[in-house]
């Protein structure tokens, strides 16, 4: 047996991943050409995929970047037939790309954007919300749980981007300030027996927390 190597899995994962539209592709070259973090087909395939399966209809992102997530849970709520996917960002020129990219992809209309901190904006947003994902600064992880927990709804689901963190929470020897909100949120959701949760390896890892 050849030797696997986590790139070599990677790279297989997302070869896995049905052909994107055109602009969708276009969003993924930007953040490859300008080194900017998003999800990645994979995981954004695969958050396709959960809200296709629990048929959500209300999802709330905690750092939306230019929309790239948004774009895949926006096409998940279109097909569960209609509902919106709240897109957050602190960023003027985030919102209005991700504005552009999700209107040539014909999603915007189940879209509302918000330019504004993104844990606050959860905090006065009514709920509850069938998916909740947080991608914000990573020192910010442990304070969000409480919000989110109030805001998902029974039966619901977390996803949280970035818990292995490119390797930095693996190393005992790493005590900088985001890997440690990090190991703490992780820490926090997986003992707590509201929560039924896993991380996936797949990019930098993400847990999947199942609301009981």
């Amino acid at each position: 047996m050849s030797e696997i190597n986590y790139q070599s899995v990677q790279e297989y994962l997302a070869s896995l991943v049905p052909p994107r539209e055109p602009e969708l592709q276009k969003m993924e070259e930007i953040a490859e050409k300008n080194k900017f973090p998003i999800i990645g087909p994979a995981c954004g395939y695969y958050c396709y995929q959960l809200a296709r399966m629990i048929n959500a209809k209300s999802i709330f992102e905690l750092g939306s970047g230019y929309g790239y997530s948004t774009a895949w849970f926006a096409r998940a709520v279109k097909e569960n037939g209609g509902g919106v996917v709240h897109h957050t960002v602190w960023d003027d020129e985030l919102s209005k790309s991700a504005q552009k990219h999700l209107s040539v992809l014909g999603s915007a209309d189940v879209v509302k954007f918000h330019n504004a901190e993104a844990v606050e904006t959860l905090r006065q947003t009514p709920g509850p919300f069938d998916i909740i994902f947080n991608d914000i600064d990573k020192e910010g992880y442990p304070d969000s749980l409480p919000v989110i927990k109030e805001k998902l709804r029974s039966g619901g689901i977390l996803i949280i981007d970035n818990m292995i963190w490119h390797g930095q929470t693996l190393d005992p020897n790493d005590h900088e300030e985001s890997t440690e909100a990090i190991r703490r949120f992780t820490r926090d959701i997986t003992t707590d027996p509201d929560w039924i949760v896993s991380l996936i390896p797949a990019r930098d890892g993400m847990i999947v927390a199942y609301k009981k």
